[in-house]
């Protein structure tokens, strides 16, 4: 099967392109605005960027409160979706009126920031306080009015629950994080489906 994406024109029921690329770690991102309203929402267009300094970015359809909020406190969170979690995180991509706070909508908890003023949420294992550095509208090739904005951050901050560093490091399988695939379907990183490579030379 081939076809172009300027047409879509697969013949299948939904659009494979996220099912292809995948599976992809979800962003669970804290934003405050600048009147101190809490947004809490997934975006599975997310990843880290650079180690040094260390960044991540996330990409929004349109300027959605996390975007809008970030630009107005230049800060967020993000927190690590993880298996205990994702019906918590589902419910938190729920439409909802602006200022409804998305945490509390959840049944989670705060928890305070240590660099940032946006909380993390507070039984997330893991959490990156992040500094905004620069939102880029991602125009088509084809020119017009972005529909997607790249938020781009660097982090100065990291939370790790103290229970899963073993042997001096981050035991991320025991935490299992959740990755979002096509469709409606999530993947689980776990302790049976690691494993270890050594690049070569190193």
């Amino acid at each position: 099967m081939f076809y172009e994406t300027a047409s879509n024109a697969h013949g299948l029921p939904h659009d494979p392109f996220k099912a292809i690329v995948s599976p992809r770690p979800i962003g669970w991102i804290t934003a405050m605005s600048a009147k101190g309203e809490i947004n809490l929402s997934p975006y599975s267009f997310f990843n880290a960027i650079s180690e040094r300094p260390p960044m991540v970015a996330f990409s929004s359809a349109g300027k959605k409160d996390a975007v809008t909020f970030i630009e107005e406190t230049k800060e967020f969170v993000c927190n690590l979706a993880t298996y205990d979690l994702r019906e918590q995180m589902n419910q938190t991509s729920a439409v909802l009126p602006r200022g409804v706070n998305e945490m509390e909508h959840a049944g989670l908890k705060a928890a305070p920031s240590q660099l940032v003023k946006p909380p993390r949420v507070a039984d997330a294992l893991a959490a990156l306080e992040c500094k905004w550095v620069q939102t880029v509208p991602l125009t088509s090739l084809e020119g017009g009015e972005a529909s997607y904005y790249l938020v781009i951050g660097q982090v100065v901050g990291v939370y790790v629950d103290d229970r899963y560093i073993v042997n001096g490091l981050v035991d991320t399988a025991a935490m299992r994080p959740i990755a979002r695939a096509g469709y409606r379907d999530y993947f689980v990183a776990t302790e049976e489906t690691k494993f270890s490579i050594t690049r070569p030379g190193g």
